[in-house]
């Protein structure tokens, strides 16, 4: 297959869906995968060895729970919209909303529906660096304050609520998780033992290397014993992708522009790789070692050094500068590292730029094509 392509590991995937297991079963609680980070349903059949259900947060994701995945997925939204609630209800078992207006709303036609009714709560706490990945920072449009709640009168003794949900992370540690949960005993503690579940949501990068698992254990053990009759709920989806393939490209050209060389690839990091962009999130890439703003070109790599552009006429579609232990050249193979979440969901067709080709590599080492765009996929999403 010529590049580009995603290349996704079963046996990679297989090992962070173990890890996933060993947790929830040591720990007495659920993962549940969230198709904001990862979606790519040919391979549900191996997340159902291990899992058992998803998250949606739209009714085409709760649709692809259903179909594709087998269950009903557990839904929530900024802002539900009356024209689409129904099939959210149809496709969903678990319905959380964003905010006591949107509870009143909606409720009792999920209620009637026989969807279990949450409400997601804002902590007011987190320790995401990154402020355009932080729901809980002053402001935040998401969930409802212990402050508002009290206020608005809007107990689950009133608008007979199930449980709450909670999102605060990004690719956090189990001691962030410790904080968090801290808050929330201590800001919701009175509605916490009248609940049947809580959705502890995503950001719980459990299968990352450095990750602490034993002391996650722990900590939701604790917390299970101290409330035994909640169902806890963690929804992460950078944790089951995490390191599981990469993207490959190829250099189509090299440019120089006062003194800058800039390898111009066949993949776009506005198209394919947004997070590099918007977070900015940096892959490593194989055979080669980032610079950091100003730095010169003497590396342990030497002087054979670059700018990483992207195919698309965006001025700013490049990622940093790069040196690399070889001289590029056109035709060769540039290796993204870690490329499966938040990748395929996110991709655009910005210049009718083709999104790349997805591979599955089979534990017996055999490659299976999942998908290959055309220009079909972009002429019928113009019109």
């Amino acid at each position: 297959m010529s590049a580009p392509y995603y290349l996704l590991h079963e046996s990679r995937l297989r090992r962070n869906l173990s890890l996933i297991r060993h947790i929830a079963e040591a720990a007495g609680v659920e993962f549940i995968l969230a198709f904001k980070a990862y979606a790519l349903w040919r391979t549900f059949p191996i997340f159902r060895e291990y899992i058992s259900s998803a998250t949606a947060s739209s009714p085409d994701e709760a649709r692809m729970a259903y179909e594709e995945f087998g269950s009903k997925a557990h839904t929530y939204s900024p802002a539900f919209e009356a024209d689409t609630f129904a099939d959210i209800l149809r496709w969903s078992s678990h319905v959380s909303f964003n905010s006591v207006s949107q509870l009143r709303r909606f409720a009792p036609a999920a209620r009637e529906a026989g969807v279990s009714i949450g409400l997601r709560i804002n902590p007011e706490h987190s320790e995401i660096a990154t402020a355009l990945y932080d729901p809980c920072a002053p402001g935040s449009r998401f969930g409802v304050t212990a402050a508002a709640l009290r206020d608005a009168g809007a107990c689950e003794a009133l608008l007979g609520i199930d449980g709450f949900h909670c999102h605060c992370h990004c690719e956090s540690s189990s001691y962030a998780l410790e904080h968090t949960l801290g808050h929330i005993e201590d800001k919701f503690g009175p509605w916490l033992d009248r609940l049947q579940w809580l959705n502890l949501g995503g950001g719980h990068l459990v299968t990352r290397s450095d990750y602490d698992v034993p002391h996650l254990i722990r900590l939701l053990t604790d917390f299970r014993q101290r409330h035994p009759h909640l169902r806890v709920l963690l929804e992460p989806g950078s944790a089951f992708a995490w390191q599981t393939g990469e993207l490959v490209a190829q250099v189509v050209d090299i440019v120089e522009n006062h003194g800058i060389r800039t390898a111009i690839l066949n993949a776009s990091f506005t198209c394919h790789m947004p997070d590099c962009l918007e977070m900015p999130y940096q892959p490593a890439v194989r055979h080669a070692q980032s610079l950091s703003p100003g730095q010169g070109g003497e590396s342990p790599h030497g002087t054979h050094r670059y700018r990483l552009g992207g195919c698309s006429c965006l001025s700013g579609d490049w990622m940093g500068d790069w040196t690399f232990d070889h001289p590029l050249q056109v035709g060769e193979d540039i290796v993204f590292e870690d490329m499966l979440h938040y990748t395929t969901v996110k991709t655009t067709t910005f210049n009718g730029i083709r999104h790349p080709s997805i591979i599955l590599e089979r534990l017996d080492g055999s490659r299976q094509l999942l998908r290959q765009y055309n220009y079909k996929d972009y002429h019928d999403r113009m019109d």
